[in-house]
């Protein structure tokens, strides 16, 4: 496919979704190198290598994970018209973002309460810095998500994504589905590679 053709607004569209990609590449190589730096971290005398995970960080992921099927979902009922569903699943999919921040400050405070490790200062030590980093850095990208969410939302309910101007609904979807990935390459990495 020649990406120089079509018209004006295909052209722009193309760019807005690569301009996408290429940041969500540039967010995944900033975990991979982080997770990467885990890795050789272990070797440290001082890593924590028996760290339990809180049970919310399960609990999280069980509801971004729901998240994405249904937003995926809400795609679906949109593009077929189905304005109402769409919306119901939109705001379903919101508030299933919003109980993984909550699980996800529930396992910040597990790990700070049960350890007594904290993030600086004199109880901190690496393995708890870098889980707190990737964490935050996380949680920053899922409040841009959730933004982009409720933009979503608020368009679908002006009703802007019609007679197939659903660019906006495409970038909010695959971001909130890059969101999932990265929860759940995170979640995996720190799982078996503590």
């Amino acid at each position: 496919m020649d990406l120089t053709q079509g018209s004006h607004q295909e052209k722009t569209n193309r760019a807005k979704k690569m301009m996408l990609w290429f940041g969500m590449l540039s967010m995944f190589m900033t975990f991979a190198g982080l997770t990467s730096a885990v890795i050789v971290s272990k070797s440290r005398p001082d890593w924590i290598n028996n760290f339990e995970i809180p049970q919310a960080l399960f609990f999280s992921t069980i509801a971004i994970v729901l998240s994405s099927v249904v937003i995926h979902f809400a795609k679906k009922q949109i593009t077929a018209g189905n304005a109402s569903q769409g919306l119901i699943l939109l705001i379903i999919t919101l508030f299933l973002g919003l109980a993984f921040v909550y699980f996800q400050f529930s396992g910040f405070n597990f790990i700070r309460e049960s350890s007594g490790v904290h993030f600086t200062g004199p109880t901190s030590n690496v393995t708890t810095s870098f889980m707190y980093i990737l964490m935050v850095l996380h949680l920053a990208h899922l409040v841009s998500g959730v933004i982009v969410l409720l933009v979503v939302i608020y368009n679908h309910y002006k009703q802007r994504y019609s007679n197939g101007k659903t660019l906006g609904l495409e970038l909010g979807v695959s971001f909130w589905h890059f969101l999932d990935f990265l929860w759940v390459y995170l979640f995996l990495f720190f799982y078996f590679v503590r």
